[in-house]
C-alpha cells in the first residue's frame, strides 16, 4: 500500500511541476529571488555583479520558461553562474541583540510551488551562509544600492520597468520596519501590479502604476511625485485656499489668495460641498490609489492639496451657505507658491514663537520656536501654573532643549527597530533616545500638549519625549501615525520615500498607523471654524482651570484607544 501511495505522490508531483506557468507567477518569483540573491548571496552582495544587468540577462529566459520545471531549472541554472557560497555556518547571533522578526519571512524558499527540491535547498544554504556586513546595523543603509543606477533607466522599455519593480519591491520587502502593518500583504500587492508594469505603454503609465503600488505601503512618509514633462504638461492651478475636511464637506481654514480669494466671497469657515459635479465623498474615494497614508485622518488631510488644484483653469465648485446650495463657476489660478504672494494684500502676519495668555497660562507655537528662542521661552514662562505646546504643526528641533525644561529626571521615552544588515528581512531593537536630566528646577506646572492630523514624524515623536514629564496631557486629535526617519529617493521621472526605522514606546506600543492617542479628545466643528474659535486651545485652557479629566473625557479617550488598536486587527 505504502508503495502504490509514493508511486501515485510521484507521478501527481511529475505532472504538477510540469503544469503551465503564468507570466505573472514567473515574474513574481524571479522577484523575490532577485532581491533575495541581492541581498544574501556573499558575491553579489559584496558588489562582484552588476546585479541590474544580470536581472535584464535572465528575464528572456525566464520568459521562454513554459512549465514550472523549466523556469525551476532557469532560475538554478543562474544561480550556480554565480559561482560557490563558502560554507560558513552556523552564524551566531550577535550577543545581547533583540531581533523584531514580524516582518521577517523567506518560507516561500521552501513553499513555492515552481521551484524544485533542489532549487529550495540551493536558496536555503544561500540563507545559512548569506553575506556578513561590517555593521549590524545602519540607519543611512542604501537599500536600493548605488541609487544613481536608477537615474538612465528608460521606463518605456519592459525590462526597465521589471528592474525598477523589482528593485523597489525588494527594498520595502527587507527594509521596511513597519511592513507586518499593511493593510495588504506585499506579496499580493506584487502579483496585483506586475501585469500594469508589463502592459504600461510607455513612462507615464509605469510611473502611475508604481505611485498606486507605493500606496500599498499605508505610510505618511510615503510621498510620490512625478517629474511632469514641462514641455507638454500645462501648470496647475489652484483654489484660492485650503482647509479641512470635517463632515464629508471641505470647511476652509486658511486664505492663500486674498484677493482672489475675496473676488469669489470666499472666506475663513466657506463650506464646499462638491468640485466639478462630485461630491468631497466622492473625490475622497477617487483618490485612493494615488496617495499613501498611515491611517484615515492623515488621508483626508494630505488628499486636500489634490483636491483644491487643477489642470483647467475653468472649475465648477458647490457651496454651502446658511442651509443653500450654489454652485458657482470659478477662475482658479497659477498664484501657488512663489507666484502667491503676487495675490496677498500685506505681508503675512508674524507668528508668535511663544506668549503669555491669560490666567498666567504660558503658550508656545511648535512650527516657529527655535533652540536658540528656549532660553528666553524659559525665562518669561517658568513661573505659569500652565504651559501649551501646540504641535499640530513641525518642529524644529527643540525636543531636547524644552524636554530638559520640563523634566525632573532623565527618562527614555522610545526605542528604535533598524534593518539587520547581517539577516535582510529581520530588524534589531536598539535603545532609542532619552529625555531630560536630574534637574530640581524643572517647570513645576501643568504641561498640555496639541495634537491633530497634521502632526505627523517629528510632532509624534516630540510629543512622545514630552510625555515623560509626568505632568504632560495630550489634546487633540488622532495624529498622522508616521514616526521614524524619512528615506528619500530621487529616480529618472519620479521622487518617492518611505520610513526607515521603526519607533516605539519603551514598554513597546506603537505609534505606526495608531499615532499619539490624545488624554482628551476634541475635533474642529464647521461652526467653531466659522466662528473664528479654536475649540482645541480652549478645550486645553479649560482643562488647565477646572483640573481633572471628566468621566465622558476619559472614555472617549478608552473608545479612542480601542479604535486605533483595531487597526492592527
Amino acid at each position: 500500500m505504502k508503495k502504490i501511495t509514493l508511486f501515485f505522490l510521484i507521478i501527481f508531483s511529475h505532472i504538477l511541476f510540469s503544469q503551465k506557468v503564468t507570466e505573472t507567477e514567473k515574474l513574481a518569483t524571479t522577484c523575490k529571488v532577485w532581491g533575495f540573491l541581492k541581498y544574501y548571496h556573499p558575491k553579489v552582495a559584496a558588489g562582484e555583479f552588476n546585479w541590474d544587468q544580470q536581472l535584464i540577462d535572465i528575464l528572456p529566459k525566464v520568459e521562454k520558461a513554459q512549465t514550472r520545471k523549466e523556469f525551476s531549472l532557469v532560475i538554478s541554472n543562474w544561480i550556480d553562474t554565480l559561482g560557490e557560497v563558502p560554507l560558513i555556518a552556523p552564524i551566531a547571533e550577535p550577543k545581547d541583540v533583540k531581533f523584531f522578526d514580524k516582518n521577517f519571512d523567506l518560507s516561500w524558499i521552501n513553499t513555492s510551488a515552481l521551484f524544485s527540491r533542489n532549487l529550495s535547498a540551493k536558496l536555503k544554504f544561500i540563507e545559512e551562509n548569506r553575506f556578513q556586513s561590517n555593521t549590524e546595523f545602519n540607519p543611512d543603509f542604501d537599500a536600493f544600492k548605488t541609487v544613481k543606477n536608477y537615474f538612465d533607466l528608460d521606463y518605456n522599455n519592459k525590462s526597465n520597468r521589471l528592474l525598477m519593480t523589482f528593485a523597489y519591491w525588494n527594498a520595502i520587502e527587507y527594509f521596511f520596519p513597519y511592513k507586518y502593518i499593511m493593510d495588504q500583504k506585499w506579496d499580493i500587492t506584487l502579483n496585483e501590479i506586475l501585469p500594469a508594469m508589463v502592459e504600461a505603454k510607455n513612462s507615464d503609465e509605469f510611473n502611475k502604476a508604481l505611485r498606486k503600488m507605493s500606496t500599498k505601503l499605508n505610510d505618511s512618509h510615503v510621498m510620490f511625485h512625478i517629474y511632469p514633462d514641462a514641455t507638454t504638461v500645462k501648470s496647475p492651478v489652484y483654489f484660492p485656499a485650503t482647509g479641512k475636511i470635517i463632515d464629508e464637506k471641505l470647511v476652509i481654514t486658511e486664505i492663500l489668495g486674498d484677493s482672489l480669494a475675496e473676488a469669489d466671497n470666499i472666506k475663513i469657515g466657506t463650506v464646499i460641498t462638491k468640485i466639478n459635479n462630485k461630491t468631497i465623498k466622492e473625490l475622497i474615494e477617487e483618490k485612493r490609489d494615488v496617495v499613501s497614508a498611515s491611517n484615515e485622518v492623515s488621508y483626508q488631510n494630505r488628499i486636500i492639496a489634490s483636491l483644491l488644484k487643477s489642470e483647467s483653469e475653468n472649475v465648477k465648485v458647490e457651496f454651502l451657505t446658511n442651509g443653500k446650495y450654489e454652485t458657482k463657476a470659478m477662475k482658479w489660478f497659477n498664484y501657488h507658491d512663489s507666484h502667491r504672494n503676487e495675490f496677498k494684500k500685506g505681508a503675512q502676519k508674524k507668528k508668535d514663537k511663544f506668549k503669555l495668555l491669560e490666567n498666567n497660562i504660558g503658550y508656545v507655537n511648535m512650527g516657529e520656536i527655535k533652540p536658540k528662542n528656549i532660553p528666553d521661552m524659559i525665562e518669561n514662562l517658568k513661573s505659569t501654573k500652565a504651559i501649551v505646546f501646540d504641535m499640530r504643526n513641525y518642529p524644529k528641533g527643540t525636543f531636547k532643549e524644552i524636554s530638559d525644561f520640563l523634566n525632573p529626571e532623565e527618562k527614555k521615552f522610545c526605542d528604535y527597530t533598524y534593518p539587520s544588515l547581517n539577516y535582510p528581512g529581520r530588524f534589531v531593537f536598539e535603545e532609542g533616545r532619552k529625555a531630560g536630566f536630574a534637574n530640581k528646577d524643572h517647570y513645576k506646572g501643568k504641561v498640555i500638549v496639541l495634537l491633530n492630523e497634521d502632526s505627523i514624524s517629528q510632532s509624534e515623536w516630540t510629543a512622545m519625549c514630552f510625555q515623560t514629564a509626568g505632568n504632560t496631557t495630550i489634546i487633540g486629535s488622532q495624529t498622522a501615525g508616521t514616526d521614524g526617519n524619512n528615506f528619500e529617493f530621487d529616480f529618472r521621472g519620479f521622487h518617492t520615500a518611505f520610513t526607515g526605522i521603526g519607533v516605539y514606546y519603551p514598554d513597546g506600543r506603537e505609534t505606526q498607523r495608531i499615532g499619539i492617542v490624545p488624554d482628551i479628545e476634541v475635533k474642529p466643528t464647521i461652526k467653531g471654524i466659522q466662528e473664528g474659535r479654536d475649540e482645541v486651545l480652549e478645550k486645553a485652557l479649560s482643562f488647565i482651570e477646572k483640573g481633572e479629566l471628566k468621566t465622558q473625557d476619559s472614555q472617549k479617550q478608552q473608545a479612542t484607544i480601542k479604535n486605533l488598536e483595531n487597526l492592527k486587527n
